[in-house]
């Protein structure tokens, strides 16, 4: 290996790597999306080092020009990647070498890659959850403006997939709407532990040049530097924790596609979803398949997958810096990438869908959904409720052997179970009068829908029309 062509840290070595090795190390394939990142804390680096007078002012002005022109290189597609130097770091530390000369190798003094790349990955897991918040912000307003546009649509509310009590279809969308809302709170909370700088930690111990950090955490826009050096180059809690969120947040996204594929079927018949996010069949014309919720399914799999590889990885690390936290790399941004993506698809998704108003309403008594109106009525009049859902589930049972609806009942046949039962009982024959009794805080009420639609509109200001 020519002299200008060897590692980097190749001083102590008689041989060349193996090419296997080196294709078997390398991570420049994948870590090269860091390299904005990488150049940035190079740049607030090495503008520390002139500030303290490690580095003469015009090293530092001649390092940050070449970093500047190495940027330029990689956004214009010029840059060439080279495997045989391992990684994002190590391939722009060469090229500004190559084009700055021998005091481009003054850059690295005062820092190790094992602080450098924990300081890139948390600088890009601070970017990438601002995108993500942004599209979480997104899916609460596809959400939001359902509830708003469908604010009178009724429909039947589940438990075990079984009809259970009739609700507001704006009610079902708030819901999702909070889970959501949920997921954004935690990748806030995240970012409070994303947004320390590790930077100055050096290989393990930290180093004998007196850097100022908080200097360049400051140029970096760090909120505070790490407090140990030992945990600060170790450190990939950041890391799972957002694959976490990620997983949590396609759960939610796999929640929400089994009920659009079950609601699209021609059992469920309650919503219409736009053209442009199902597929056809290669054989049978009729169909209208919904794939891309049936993808969020699958792809929620997938960063289970990336959660499981990071826990996995981390598990059995002594401290402090291992070559194994190189694989931390593909799982986060594999994650980042397909929740991104996921949620851009959704938003869009719930933006057009339609409901089925009829076919919901329609469905919304079904399954004896009113029931526990009956029971409640009873326990108001002074049964106990337990002996009220003794009472209205004996009701049932004789409308099953009857083939009749609880609406189909008059109040003779009520009172065959109990003399409480009054001309008012009837009255309660309603979908709409049971979901406006539940007229408390967090209920399906109208009143209440309203008064959450108006919370969230202060909270988000979405100006919805």
């Amino acid at each position: 290996m020519s002299g200008n062509e060897k590692k980097l840290w190749g001083g102590r070595f008689k041989e060349e790597t193996d090419k296997l090795i080196e294709q078997y190390t390398e991570s420049v394939s994948y870590d090269k999306k860091l390299a904005p990142f990488d150049i940035a804390g190079s740049i607030a680096h090495v503008t520390m080092l002139g500030k303290q007078e490690i580095l003469k002012e015009e090293e530092v002005s001649k390092i940050i020009s070449g970093l500047n022109d190495i940027l330029e290189e990689i956004e214009n597609g010029q840059f060439e990647w080279k495997e045989k130097f391992e990684d994002v770091h190590m391939n722009i530390e060469k090229r500004l070498t190559e084009k700055i000369g021998t005091v481009g190798g003054k850059l690295h003094t005062g820092r190790s890659r094992n602080d450098q790349v924990a300081t890139d990955a948390r600088l890009f897991v601070r970017y990438e959850i601002e995108n993500i918040l942004e599209l979480l912000k997104k899916t609460r307003k596809a959400f939001y403006t359902q509830a708003k546009k469908h604010m009178d649509v009724v429909m039947p509310g589940y438990t075990h997939l079984q009809i259970a009590q009739p609700v507001l279809y704006a009610h079902h969308m708030l819901a999702y709407y909070q889970m959501f809302k949920r997921d954004a709170e935690r990748f806030k909370d995240t970012l409070k532990r994303v947004d320390v700088m590790p930077l100055g930690s050096a290989a393990i111990a930290g180093t004998s040049y007196p850097l100022d950090r908080k200097f360049t955490a400051e140029l970096l826009k760090f909120n505070s530097v790490t407090r140990n050096s030992m945990d600060a180059v170790s450190d990939r809690d950041f890391v799972a924790e957002t694959i976490f969120n990620c997983a949590l947040v396609m759960t939610h996204l796999s929640r929400l596609s089994e009920e659009l594929i079950l609601w699209s079927t021609e059992e469920f018949n309650f919503i219409n979803l736009p053209d442009a996010f199902c597929t056809g069949s290669s054989i049978m014309p009729q169909k209208k398949n919904p794939d891309v919720s049936e993808l969020t399914r699958g792809k929620t799999g997938r960063v289970y997958g990336d959660l499981m590889a990071i826990l996995t990885i981390l598990k059995g690390l002594p401290l402090t810096y291992n070559r194994d936290l190189q694989e931390d790399k593909e799982p986060l941004f594999d994650a980042i990438k397909t929740v991104k993506l996921a949620l851009a698809v959704n938003a869009k998704i719930v933006e057009g869908m339609e409901p089925k108003k009829e076919r919901m309403k329609n469905q919304a008594p079904k399954g004896f959904s009113l029931a526990t109106d009956i029971a409640d009525y009873l326990a108001k009049k002074g049964t106990p409720f337990r002996e009220a859902h003794r009472i209205v589930g004996e009701i049932v049972a004789f409308c099953l052997d009857s083939e009749k609806s609880l609406e189909d009942l008059s109040l003779e046949e009520f009172k065959r179970f109990s003399d409480i039962f009054e001309k008012d009982t009837l009255n309660l024959m309603s979908v709409e009068g049971s979901i406006n009794s539940r007229n408390i805080t967090g209920g399906t009420a109208k009143e209440q829908v309203l008064k959450e639609l108006e919370k969230i509109e202060n909270e988000e200001k979405f100006n919805i029309k």
